[in-house]
Order: C-alpha cells, then structure tokens, then sequence
C-alpha cells in the first residue's frame, strides 16, 4: 500500500506544483520570471513535463482511456454523493481547484499503481514482473 500512496503522492506534487490556487506554482512563477529566469523557467517546465509523459504514457499503457474514463466517472460520482449529501460545498473556487488536483492525481496514482494492484486482487503476474 505504500507503493502505491508514493505513486499518488508524486503524481499529487506533480500536478500541484504545475498549478495551485496558491501563488506558489510553476505557471505563476514562469510567467512572472519569463524576462528574468528564462533557463530556469524552460528547465523546470521540461522536467514537470517529463514527468507528466511518464505518468500519462504509463497510465494509458495500464488502464487505457477507458479505464481513465472509468476511474473518472467514479471520482465524479464520489463527489456527486458528497455535495448531494452536504459534505462537500462547491461555491469556493479554491477549494474545486485542490478537489480537480485530488482527482486527477487520483487517476494517475491509479494508473500508474494498476499492476501493482491488479497482481494483489487476482494474483496474476504481469509480463513485466518475470524477474521479481
């Protein structure tokens, strides 16, 4: 379980340091800095977009688009439930932005944990597991 909350975790910082509410994020930074820290901007955006190939490429290799598809209509039902039962208020634009980062992070840590997954419920290795 570990594994896979890291693989969350990562794909969470991932998404949160490219936008947040907060001022503290790449898109903020990089357009502020562009005149004065044009390397860094360009350093910082090539490796966030590295890691979102890694994500996105592993994501699609393991649950596909359905499966992406699918793993969003049950966030969105999730959270359907929590404002329908008054947990969750959706009038604070703030707080829909970290909910977005949450279940995007969520599809991805999903995505990129499936076979970790998958082999735990069926007990069936994967072809990539044939030296573990």
């Amino acid at each position: 379980m570990a594994a896979l909350f890291l693989r969350w975790l990562v794909a969470f910082l991932l998404l949160a340091l490219t936008y947040n509410p907060t001022s503290w994020n790449y898109l903020r930074w990089a357009m502020s800095g562009w005149d004065s820290q044009t390397p860094m901007v360009v350093l910082a955006g090539l490796v966030l977009f590295t890691g979102y190939v890694i994500y996105l490429r592993a994501t699609l290799r393991s649950i596909g688009p359905f499966g992406m598809a699918l793993v969003t209509a049950l966030v969105g039902a999730l959270l359907w439930v929590l404002v329908d039962w008054k947990v969750l208020r959706l009038d604070n634009p703030g707080l829909n932005t970290w909910i977005g980062l949450l279940a995007l992070s969520f599809i991805l840590g999903v995505g990129l944990g499936w076979s970790i997954l998958r082999r735990r419920l069926s007990g069936q290795a994967d072809i990539d597991d044939v030296d573990e």
